[in-house]
This record gives structure tokens, C-alpha cells and sequence, in this order.
């Protein structure tokens, strides 16, 4: 328990400079390769500035910061708190926009385990990888893989993929 506040006033702390910009909102629904679903909730910051812009699309990005609620139907459930840059590529369009994205981040879970993946260590980098539709009125649907591993930092280092549906709201 005491780690968990550790970790969300960490959280807290560097998050603080994006508070005053607009916060968008994002919910996801997922599974593990091992049967463990997955419930995330998060908050996005755009970078507030794009690159290589052009009649095909943009690049950008925002930072993500999330919760995951890990529920296992083997083990006992985890959560876990995740801060991400993630760059986006944002096809052109009027009033759907595809996009691609892709980011490195890191990570905390409350447990080393989930089901039969022991990951080593609470700290894990999160990497990602996803698609989807950007809709004019500020809404998305997209799809993702998150990646989540200590990169060999401590043994064993089994990993955890969850594979989810997200839709996320702009404000």
C-alpha cells in the first residue's frame, strides 16, 4: 500500500506542469494473451505542437497517463500506473481522421505477478503500439498493444502484453 502512494505522488509531481492544459479523457477494454482482462483509464496532453506537416497528415503527439486494473482468473488482480509520451500520426481528413501511434514510457504495478508471467520487478517500461479513427466532435476509437517488461533490469523478466479497444474523448 505504501508503495502505491509513493508512486501515485510521484505521479502527481510530474504531472503538474501539463494540470493547465485541456485533459482528455480515455477508457480502454482488454486481455492478455494468459486470460487476464484489462480496464484502463487515462488522462492525455497534447504536446501542443506537430512536425513534418503536410497534405497526407501531421505528426504530434500527448502525454498519457494511466491506471490499469489487471484481473486475473488464475491470480489475484493488479493495478498499475503508467506515464507514456506517444507520437501520433495523424492522416488528413475532414470529418474522420485515421492515425497511427506508437510511444515508450514507464510504469509501476503493485505486484510482480500476473498469472503465470513473473515480471521481476514493480518498475516496467510500457511500450505501445496503435491505430485508429479520430471523429470531428473531439471523439476516437482505435485499437492497442501495450507491451510491458523491466527491459532486463532485474530477473526473471516474463513481460505482459494486454491488447485492448480504447475511446477517448476530447474536450
Amino acid at each position: 500500500m505504501k508503495e502505491s502512494i509513493s508512486i501515485a505522488a510521484i505521479m502527481a509531481l510530474l504531472l503538474a506542469p501539463v494540470a493547465a492544459q485541456a485533459v482528455d479523457f480515455t477508457a480502454a477494454v482488454g486481455r492478455t494473451g494468459e486470460s487476464t482482462n484489462t480496464y484502463r483509464l487515462g488522462a492525455q496532453w497534447d504536446f501542443g505542437r506537430s512536425w513534418f506537416e503536410s497534405g497526407v497528415g501531421k505528426l504530434g503527439g500527448y502525454w498519457d497517463a494511466g491506471y490499469t486494473y489487471w484481473q486475473g482468473d488464475k491470480t489475484s488482480s493488479n493495478h498499475s500506473l503508467s506515464l507514456t509520451p506517444v507520437f501520433v500520426y495523424e492522416f488528413a481528413g475532414r470529418s474522420v481522421k485515421p492515425y497511427i501511434e506508437a510511444g515508450i514510457g514507464i510504469a509501476a504495478f503493485e505486484s510482480t505477478r500476473i498469472e503465470n508471467n513473473d515480471l521481476g520487478s514493480s518498475f516496467q517500461f510500457e511500450d505501445r503500439i496503435g491505430a485508429g479513427l479520430r471523429f470531428s466532435g473531439g471523439h476516437e476509437v482505435g485499437i492497442r498493444a501495450i507491451h510491458y517488461s523491466n527491459a532486463g533490469i532485474k530477473k526473471p523478466n516474463d513481460g505482459v502484453e494486454s491488447y485492448s479497444l480504447h475511446y477517448r474523448h476530447a474536450f
